[in-house]
């Protein structure tokens, strides 16, 4: 039993030790909190625009959104980021000498993705609490909504992460992924109702988990009258978590195939060939 709880144990700890230095770093700490707090000084002008029907200004709707978004970007772009650098370093290689070392990486890389995402939407949902008109908790429900659909959110995002992780060794190829998840969020309800958006728009945000975080996010804490501005009228309880644990299951199925793929892949002269051409680049 020791055997196998030992990678994992040595996972949790990785993570926990690589989450203190990256908040310890000038670099980190203004990479974890520059985006959420430009997306919240961009909604805390927003509180003004009504939106026609509903009880809550625009900038009250955007704030669940933001918490909906942050962790799709946290469990999405948090994993690719971090395979397609730490693949470049060496660091995959070094995991994948050890026994259970690629366990213990991978938990490593859940663990440290999935504290910056918790704290990251902690950092967002308290001042937007008192400070967004009709953002609240109405009873135990709405806690326990936020809380699935936060770790169900993960789920649905970090074993897609590895897969486009797996697929792209050069982190300077994340531009490839950043456009298309960029034009997502534009259609998927975060700053602007996907009601009133074109049929063929509204079509297409609804089969990315980006959409339904931020519908699920917004059920959790908008007042009930609120969902009469969603599509359909209703906050869509079971399609949120069927279309989120319908991406789970994908990402959980092949997850395991690709990243057993690329640790069979990595070499050390494979490792020595991309250090050669990220040196090339830089001179």
């Amino acid at each position: 039993m020791n055997v196998s709880t030992t990678p994992i144990k040595a996972g949790l700890a990785r993570g926990w030790i690589e989450t203190k230095h990256t908040m310890r770093s000038y670099e980190g700490l203004v990479g974890f909190l520059a985006p959420s707090v430009i997306a919240m000084v961009v909604i805390f002008f927003l509180r003004g625009v009504d939106i026609e029907g509903a009880p809550v200004s625009l900038g009250s709707m955007s704030l669940p959104s933001l918490i909906g978004l942050n962790v799709a970007f946290g469990g999405l772009l948090g994993v690719v980021q971090t395979l397609t650098v730490e693949r470049e370093d060496g660091t995959l290689l070094r995991a994948k000498t050890l026994p259970g070392g690629m366990t213990g990486y991978l938990v490593g890389v859940i663990t440290e993705t999935s504290i910056f995402v918790i704290f990251g939407a902690i950092l967002v949902l308290v001042p937007g609490l008192i400070v967004f008109e009709g953002v609240a908790f109405d009873g135990p429900g709405s806690w326990l909504m936020l809380a699935a659909v936060l770790v169900l959110g993960l789920v649905a995002t970090m074993p897609i992460g590895a897969v486009l992780g797996s697929l792209f060794s050069n982190p300077r190829m994340l531009g490839l992924i950043m456009m298309p998840v960029m034009g997502l969020v534009a259609i998927s309800g975060i700053f602007y109702p996907l009601g009133q958006m074109p049929p063929l728009l509204q079509g297409i945000g609804q089969i990315f988990p980006i959409y339904w975080l931020g519908l699920g996010m917004r059920s959790a804490l908008l007042p009930s009258d609120m969902a009469a501005a969603e599509i359909g009228g209703s906050w869509r309880y079971l399609e949120t978590f069927g279309v989120l644990g319908l991406w789970a299951v994908l990402g959980l199925v092949l997850a395991p195939i690709l990243l057993r793929r690329m640790a069979r892949r990595e070499s050390g002269s494979a490792v020595a060939e991309r250090r050669e051409r990220a040196m090339q680049r830089i001179t």
